[in-house]
């Protein structure tokens, strides 16, 4: 879970300031000291930490605050503030020319994930409408146009290739764009090529594409779990190619947080994307504002929601509030919605969205199985058994639990999570419960297989 070790540590500090009635200049300043350890140990750098303690400080001390009958909560509004800041303060979009195409340049390090972001962002503009183009302008890795296939193929975006021999990456780009233009494509995202350090020939043939093309936007992809070494790449390639923004991946993972905190304040660049997963539709706009609520504990409702109405089927949601109205529920449905849950991302990902969950949830406790072995469960059942899940005796817990490599004790805790939901639909069928706008069908919770 991104951001876990920092969410625990502020939480504490901040738990404490809440819990003093009146604060003196001292409170805050210890509380700042342990904001700073907090954030060093994230791997933030050590500049932004000394400027951000200090902004938050001077602002904290003064007699607005101090005077406060909430001055603890003051304290967490104004470092929440302070946050979004370091983060970018506004969104940062894609630049769309009026002309199209529109040409985004990805660059990048070999490992950070380059070429499957290509494709996540031809995947995440497709519905926004867009009609990108892929380009495979890295002949030098082997497979590496292969791969871009593969990915691109996941994404349903056309990859456009020439053949390695006597192709430069240059001429490659040049003419991607060429036949963008003459067929209608209106974004070329093109993947070049990198190195597992930073060189001058890998610079060299990045100025030399971008004197081509001349990109509307240059992303840079880095993996925020290398820390500082990910500022660090930001700066120098931005330095000779001068980046439009960043792309952060693996934020979803158990990340320090520092890369994502200190990519601005050191570059000067924003990050325009957040890889948050796996999957080929697992790339996010990042949003400073939700990003900082997310690093306090607050939670990231409108995310969770977004993600919810990207993944959710919604004639499978209608279908499931009929279910509910006739009281007729059972493990079919159940089954779906799970599907439906698997699609949002990881247990943990979703949990880090929900407000007063940052660090209190270790990563450790969350196993990402559950739903996995419902699902094995469910699927050991014969069709009138998940029709009818009154039928299940002891017997058929055994053999359920022997077909799907449970135990008896998951199959009953499968058992009472349905009891409860059917209990649940009586109550909305009574009209003691109203139904609510939006759907996860979650029972009571992701349970404890």
């Amino acid at each position: 879970m991104a951001f876990e070790g920092l969410s625990e540590k502020l939480g504490r500090v901040f738990k404490t300031l809440r819990g003093k009635g009146k604060l003196s200049e001292k409170d805050v300043r210890e509380a700042m000291r342990e904001v700073k350890t907090a954030l060093l140990e994230a791997d933030v750098n050590f500049k932004i930490t000394k400027d951000f303690v200090a902004a938050v400080t001077e602002r904290s001390v003064g007699a607005r605050v101090m005077e406060s009958l909430t001055p603890g909560q003051q304290v967490v509004d104004i470092v929440h503030e302070e946050l979004i800041k370091l983060l970018g303060e506004t969104d940062s979009r894609i630049n769309f020319p009026s002309n199209p195409p529109c040409v985004i340049m990805m660059c990048g390090l070999q490992g950070a994930g380059k070429t499957t972001h290509c494709a996540k962002l031809a995947k995440h503009l497709k519905a926004m409408n867009r009609r990108p183009l892929l380009a495979a302008c890295d002949v030098y890795r082997p497979a590496a146009i292969e791969q871009l296939k593969i990915v691109g193929e996941k994404a349903g975006a056309k990859v456009f290739s020439l053949p390695a021999e006597n192709n430069s990456p240059v001429k490659i780009a040049a003419e991607s764009v060429r036949f963008a233009k003459d067929n209608g494509y209106d974004v070329v995202i093109i993947d070049t090529a990198g190195r597992l350090h930073i060189d001058d020939d890998l610079m060299a043939q990045l100025e030399d594409i971008k004197k081509a093309v001349s990109p509307n936007e240059i992303l840079l992809v880095v993996d925020s779990m290398t820390g500082q070494d990910a500022v660090n790449a930001a700066k120098a390639f931005n330095e000779r190619i001068e980046l439009s923004g960043v792309i952060l991946t693996k934020l979803d993972g158990d990340t320090r947080g520092g890369a994502a905190l200190s990519v601005l304040g050191v570059t000067g660049k924003r990050i325009k994307f957040a890889g948050v997963g796996e999957k080929i539709d697992d790339l996010e706009p990042f949003h400073p504002d939700r990003m900082a609520s997310r690093i306090l504990g607050m939670g990231d409702m409108l995310g969770l929601i977004e993600k919810a109405k990207r993944n959710f089927d919604e004639k499978e949601q209608e279908k499931l509030v009929r279910k509910m109205q006739t009281n007729k529920f059972d493990f079919n449905d159940l089954y779906s919605q799970y599907k439906q849950i698997e699609k949002m991302g990881s247990i943990s990902s979703i949990i880090g969205m929900l407000p007063g969950m940052g660090g209190k949830i270790k990563e450790e406790d969350i196993d990402e199985r559950v739903i996995t072995r419902a699902r094995a469960i469910i699927e050991s059942m014969t069709k009138e058994e998940r029709a009818r899940p009154s039928l299940i005796d002891g017997k058929r817990k055994r053999r359920i639990a022997s077909g799907s490599g449970t135990r008896v004790e998951d199959v009953n805790t499968l058992m009472k999570q349905m009891e409860q939901m059917q209990k649940m639909m009586k109550r909305f069928k009574s009209g003691k419960m109203r139904l609510p706008r939006s759907l996860s069908g979650m029972g009571d919770g992701f349970g404890n297989f």
